[in-house]
């Protein structure tokens, strides 16, 4: 008889694939910006949209594809300890979004359109404004720190829309308990036919 993954095991493996993915496609991106793009002012990154499903998945456990994002981002860039602190701790600012989250809730974040636009608007504007505040706080001046909005506004539009997106695919925008409850209970229906 094959052995069940426990909870703790299904969590660090969904969060470990999500980490994953973004640190491939992050690098991936990176890379491909320099070589095509180098003189482009813009940057595109998917840290945003992924740290926003692993919140509906997980909580708090977002703070994982955040922070891996922001060390990937800057360690393919070329960055300096600075924007790597610029990066990874700006990234955490994304947690003003959490007491939204809990207040309305990951269901009606999940059905409502509206909602799940603005919760994949709301994340990517807190990192960038996290970038801002700690740019600041480093010394840089307001102008030069305002740059992380608009150099990184392709990465609001795309966070929007994976989250849009993921929200149309059933399990991968809802509360993971749920969704294993939500499964397991499916199944015995089935069965029970």
């Amino acid at each position: 008889m094959a052995r069940q993954m426990t909870f703790k095991q299904y969590r660090a493996m969904d969060i470990g694939v999500f980490t994953l993915l973004l640190c491939i496609s992050e690098a991936l991106i990176v890379f491909a910006a320099n070589l095509w793009f180098p003189k482009e002012p813009y940057t595109l990154s998917l840290v945003p949209a992924i740290t926003a499903a692993v919140m509906m998945r997980w909580g708090l456990w977002a703070v994982v594809p955040a922070v891996a994002g922001g060390i990937v981002f800057s360690a393919c860039s070329g960055a300096t300890i600075a924007q790597h602190l610029i990066y990874t701790a700006g990234n955490l600012f994304f947690l003003i979004v959490y007491p939204f989250y809990k207040k309305i809730g990951w269901k009606q974040i999940h059905e409502n359109v509206l909602l799940t636009m603005l919760y994949g608007l709301m994340v990517p504007l807190g990192m960038q404004a996290g970038r801002m505040i700690v740019s600041v706080l480093m010394g840089n001046g307001l102008l030069i720190s305002m740059g992380f909005f608009t150099t990184d506004s392709i990465s609001i539009l795309f966070s929007v829309l994976i989250v849009w997106i993921l929200r149309r695919l059933d399990g991968m925008l809802e509360d993971q308990k749920h969704y294993l409850f939500r499964v397991q209970k499916e199944d015995r229906n089935k069965k029970g036919e």
